[in-house]
């Protein structure tokens, strides 16, 4: 057992920030049923937006892949760059395959 408080302060500081920190893109979508329903923190540039009014969608990418982003909060424009949290939504599977998986985000910031 350990008896020194600084070994236990660092042992927590190292598991609250890899708690924190983003998850690439890629690991979402090649396995999306492992995340889905469960809340992920991604960063990227935005590629591609659309939406009316404060609802609508867009495109993160990140430097392993890109997935869309559901939003009832605005939508950032192309080009922005971006951190999003939300919750992996997994569309139609076919032999194996998931098409179709997205965030529904629960907010994001433009840096």
């Amino acid at each position: 057992m350990i008896k020194k408080p600084g070994v236990w302060l660092a042992l927590l500081a190292t598991l609250l920030l890899s708690a924190c920190g983003y998850t690439k893109i890629s690991r979402i979508t090649s396995d999306p049923s492992r995340y889905r329903n469960k809340t992920v923190h991604v960063e990227g540039r935005v590629t591609n937006s659309f939406g009316a009014l404060f609802a609508g969608g867009y495109q993160v990418q990140d430097d392993s892949g890109k997935i869309f982003v559901i939003s009832n909060r605005g939508v950032p424009s192309s080009g922005s760059s971006v951190t999003v949290s939300g919750t992996v939504m997994n569309g139609i599977t076919v032999m194996g395959r998931s098409f179709g998986t997205a965030i529904q985000e629960r907010n994001h910031h433009v840096k």
